[in-house]
Parts: structure tokens; sequence; C-alpha cells
């Protein structure tokens, strides 16, 4: 791929005859969860087993202050803007609240998602989702609208200046932390609701969140104050036997909450996003997409999901325009459903073995995230051998003691308790990809669980 910004990605896909050839073969990750070199965070501060297990038993911090691009949009017509993109509603969003926010093309396929913070009065933050972002800038610079958009990409290479540190704190003891931090006396959060606090004398945005079916928050404000607020954090979390958490333990946490990230953008194919493809330039994240598994397709539309896919009912509204709604009104029931896969504890023993026993060994099952590329998918079989569906992120979980998948299958194999199979590694002895060694495929069973899996998470969605 040319690193000249004046390619664009338009000109980058004619230039391939197989674009998922490409996106498979010879792209590097531009994010951490497959590049973890990019990130100034280290792989574990203590071990990723303990780092797992400190936000089911007492809390853990993580620093996710580098590998999340941000957007600021103000303006009297910021509101108007954003809500149509968005599959969301903005009925009843005020100043003070956050949603997640999820963007689609046309045709209602995916683009991509990210958080929304209403931070004030005409004024917004758009946290992660580098395609959503993208897709928001460039439908801001056809428009005509009375607003202004700032951008805060991620870094690498040091030093590092972001606009905003942000911290994520979960676990049983998260609340009595953050309680203490901020002096002991702070608001009653609704969840995905926001409040501002002082800890250590820094104005801190608190986010009330959580992935492990706990009273989680998410602190974010000026970076320049980062390691004032950690340190205060890391001070009073010692009594409450906080542990800080590494990319290992960060990436694998989602197959707990049960969200499937990083989808492929569903830009590469349209003649109606041509000309975004034409704004976009080559060297962008969509130019990079770097897809990994056994899933392997000839068309990169095969790749694409629409809300249905992915369990957005919930969070879709049909009560304002946007980007996409004439299409997914007309899609009718979902046809897929967002599932958990658990893995059979003696055939991930068996691929285990396999590097001991033969020439030619299974592809090598990594702790604690097996999956190896940006979009990371794998084929998942039906008992005939068909292809009903696709694995997107696979993590042990130290706390559930199981091997874990976040999938997408045809409605006819999403009922708990079916028995599927996974096909592990990738056709052809592995692709030229150098983080693939060579290896053989081969079939590991799999159960159909609900999506999150664990229940005092599942209690927690419900709530």
């Amino acid at each position: 791929m040319s690193s000249n910004e004046n390619t664009s990605l338009e000109q980058l896909i004619s230039s391939k005859p197989d674009l998922v050839d490409y996106f498979y073969n010879d792209t590097k990750s531009p994010h951490g969860r497959a590049n973890p070199g990019l990130l100034p965070v280290p792989l574990e501060h203590t071990n990723w087993i303990d780092e797992q297990q400190a936000w089911r038993r007492s809390v853990v911090l993580f620093d996710q202050s580098y590998h999340m691009p941000e957007m600021f949009v103000r303006g009297p017509e910021a509101l108007k803007f954003l809500n149509g993109i968005g599959i969301n509603s903005f009925e009843g969003f005020v100043p003070g609240k956050a949603k997640q926010f999820v963007g689609c093309n046309p045709h209602g396929q995916v683009i991509g998602e990210c958080v929304l913070y209403y931070l004030g009065d005409q004024f917004f933050e758009l946290v992660s989702g580098m395609p959503l972002l993208n897709w928001i800038e460039y439908q801001a610079s056809r428009g005509t609208y009375d607003l202004t958009i700032e951008r805060d990409n991620t870094q690498s290479v040091p030093p590092i200046r972001r606009k905003r540190f942000r911290f994520g704190m979960d676990g049983p003891n998260a609340w009595n932390v953050f309680e203490e931090a901020a002096g002991g006396s702070v608001p009653d959060i609704k969840f995905f609701n926001t409040a501002r606090v002082q800890i250590a004398g820094v104005e801190v945005v608190a986010l009330r969140h959580g992935m492990a079916g706990h009273k989680g928050v998410e602190l974010s404000g000026d970076f320049a104050q980062l390691e004032t607020v950690k340190a205060e954090l890391l001070r009073i979390g010692r009594k409450w036997d906080l542990k800080q958490g590494g990319n290992l333990t960060y990436f694998s946490a989602s197959v707990e909450s049960g969200w499937i990230g990083h989808q492929v953008p569903a830009i590469y194919s349209s003649p109606e996003m041509k000309d975004y493809r034409s704004w976009l330039p080559a060297n962008s994240w969509e130019g990079s997409s770097n897809i990994s598994g056994s899933f392997r397709r000839d068309d990169i539309t095969d790749y694409f999901v629409t809300p249905y896919d992915l369990g957005y009912e919930r969070i879709m509204k049909f009560d304002h325009d946007f980007i996409g709604r004439e299409a997914l009104e007309k899609m009718g029931p979902r046809k897929r459903r967002n599932v958990t896969l658990v893995w059979n504890d003696e055939d991930i023993e068996r691929v285990q073995m396999s590097m001991y026993r033969s020439d030619v060994p299974n592809k090598m099952i990594r702790y604690p995230t097996p999956a190896y590329g940006y979009q990371h998918r794998d084929a998942v079989l039906a008992p005939d051998g068909s292809t009903v569906g696709y694995s997107a992120i696979c993590a042990y979980t130290s706390n559930e003691r199981k091997m874990l998948s976040l999938a997408v299958v045809d409605n006819a194999y999403a009922e708990i308790g079916t028995e599927l199979e996974l096909l592990w590694g990738e056709p052809d002895g592995g692709s030229r990809k150098p983080q693939v060694e060579r290896h053989a495929q081969t079939r590991i069973r799999v159960t159909v669980a609900p999506a999150p899996y664990p229940q005092a998470v599942q209690s927690m969605k419900r709530a």
C-alpha cells in the first residue's frame, strides 16, 4: 500500500485484483489489539490471569489513553447532524448522557460504532471507532452544517500527546475506589450517564460503565494530568486490591462483556460509496484492514454485517431519518444472531498437544487471546459441514475457566445448547501474514451459549 496520502482508498482498491486476498495476506493491523507493540502499555503489569480475575474479585484499572481515536463535534447543528448519521434515537439525549453510537451505509450495513458523550451545550465527544469517525467527518465535509470537528487520532511514537487521558475501572470494588478518589461523596450516576468530579485536584468526567456485571466507571480528563490521576487511583486502590490491567488482559475482556467490535467497515463495494472511497486516503485504517482466521471468502461483502446481526435492535429506532434507515426497515426479521460459543476442552488439549506430536501442528492457540488479526473471523460449521456463521472474537477467561468466542450464526443454529464446530486455522497451511506459522486446519467442537456468557453480566444488561 502506498504511504502517499494523495492516493485514495478507491485507487488502492482499483489496483488490487483481489481485495480480500490483500487484506488477508499483505496488510499490518492499524490497531493495537492485533499489534500491541503500537501501544505504550505493557502486555502485563503482574500476570494476565490475576489481572482478569481482578474484574471479578476486586478491581482492575485499564489505561485506555492511547489506542482509541477521538472526535469532538461542536456547534448549533451538531445534535441534528449526528442524529442524521446514527441508528440511535436521540429522544431524551441531553448533556450528561452517553450512548453506544452506530453508523451504517445506505444499504443498512455497519460502517462502525463508538461511544458518544454529550458533554455540554452543543458539545459532543466520540470515542473509538476510526471507520465511523472518518465517515462522520466526510459527511460534515459534504454538508453545510453549522458545526466544527476536531480530531485526536492515536499515536505510537514518543513523545505521545493526546488531548484526553482515559481509564477504565471495573470489579466489585471499583466504585469504592472511585468514590474515595472523588472525595468520598459522588452523585448516584445511572448507567451510561456522566458526572464531573475532582480527583487529586483534577477535573474528571466519570462515565458509569461496566463490562463485568459490576458498578464500573470510565474516567477521562486533560492528558497532561494523566499521571496525577493515575497515582491517586493506585494509592487508594492498594487497600482494595486493585490490579493494573495490561494489553493482554484488556483485549480479552470483550468475550465476557458480549461486545463484538472491530467490524469490517461496509464501504468497499457499492457505487454509492465511491465518492467516500475517493475521499479516504489509501493509508487510512480502512486501507489497512487486516483479516485473519478460517472464514476465508472471495467477496468482501461476505464480511459485512447489519445492526440486526449484532443484536442492536435495542438501540436502533426508526423515529428519525438516518443513513440506511430505508434499507433497514425493509430487511424484516433478523436472519442471524450474536451468540457465545464455548470451546470443547478436549479439542483444545488436542490442538495444543499437536505442537509436540505432529510434523505440521495445528494453529497454536495463544493465551489469553488466540485471535491474531485486527478483524479475526473463524468459520462456524453445522454438523453437515456447511458454514452457518463466523466467530469474531475469541479469548480464554480464567474467571469462567473456558475459551469463548463471540459469534454471528444463522437463526436455525442459534439456540442455546446447539452443538457446532469451529474451523481453526487458515487454509493452505496459513496466510502470508508474518505472525502466522505453518499449520494444519482442524475442527474444534463448540456449544452455543448466551451473549454475554457470565451470569453477572447478563443480569446487569437486563437491568
